[in-house]
């Protein structure tokens, strides 16, 4: 068979949230794949630890994110064994990294059909989030979002931060937090490609705190589940 690039990514995911607080940053993405108009997969992952300190989020087709993720996990790998003074990659360090790699396969007209969220901290142990697309553009801001996000999501984020990035530091990790989850509750009813479950991680100095299965509450649709025809039936 000739070799083939891809066009039209076929299984997708939709936004990942991002948002810089006085000591870290929050980052979001549902768990949900969708084939086409089709909500297919419901439980794939769309962030990507990278030790100490680094999460990064993915958006867009499904198969280019788990190729990217075996060359992250490479790039950990060799790090690892040539640092022999303990130094580890920051979301800075891995930021640029992703960003060459997307332009050099956008050179060769195959691109990675992905957006992605970089979270961490850089050299300075300051909150970074900054965003690489498939074109290899880059982007830095306190709040960031992918896809839709970047319609419904970016208004309610920047109520957090109306000036420029020195109002970070009046922006506590619990403010950030809550402004997330109302934007991804916000995605999942006006978003037909999101869903109800979705990841949240949360960097700080302390490390990576991933929580993989977080659900929205308080839902109004989620009395349907008990209506006898709709969805599923159990019995």
């Amino acid at each position: 068979m000739p070799k083939t690039h891809t066009q039209s990514p076929a299984v997708t995911g939709t936004s990942v949230l991002g948002v810089k607080f006085k000591d870290g940053v929050v980052i979001a993405a549902d768990n949900l794949a969708s084939y086409g108009s089709l909500a297919r997969f419901t439980d794939v992952k769309r962030l990507r630890t990278f030790p100490p300190n680094t999460v990064i989020g993915f958006g867009g087709d499904v198969s280019d994110m788990q190729y990217l993720d075996r060359l992250l996990q490479s790039l950990d790998i060799r790090e690892n064994y040539l640092s022999s003074e303990g130094h580890t990659l920051n979301a800075r360090n891995l930021h640029t990294y992703l960003s060459k790699v997307m332009y050099k396969r956008r050179s060769d007209f195959n691109p990675l059909w992905n957006m992605m969220l970089v979270a961490g901290l850089d050299e300075e142990e300051k909150p970074f989030l900054a965003s690489v697309d498939l074109l290899g553009t880059t982007f830095s801001s306190p709040t960031l979002a992918t896809g839709f996000g970047a319609h419904l999501a970016q208004p309610l984020l920047r109520k957090l931060m109306p000036e420029d990035e020195a109002s970070v530091k009046n922006v506590t990790q619990e403010e950030a937090v809550e402004a997330v989850k109302a934007c991804m509750k916000v995605l999942f009813y006006r978003d037909a490609r999101s869903m109800d479950k979705y990841s949240i991680a949360v960097i700080t100095k302390d490390g990576v705190a991933l929580n993989e299965d977080e659900k929205l509450e308080n839902q109004s649709w989620a009395f349907a589940d008990q209506i006898r025809g709709y969805g599923t039936q159990t019995q």
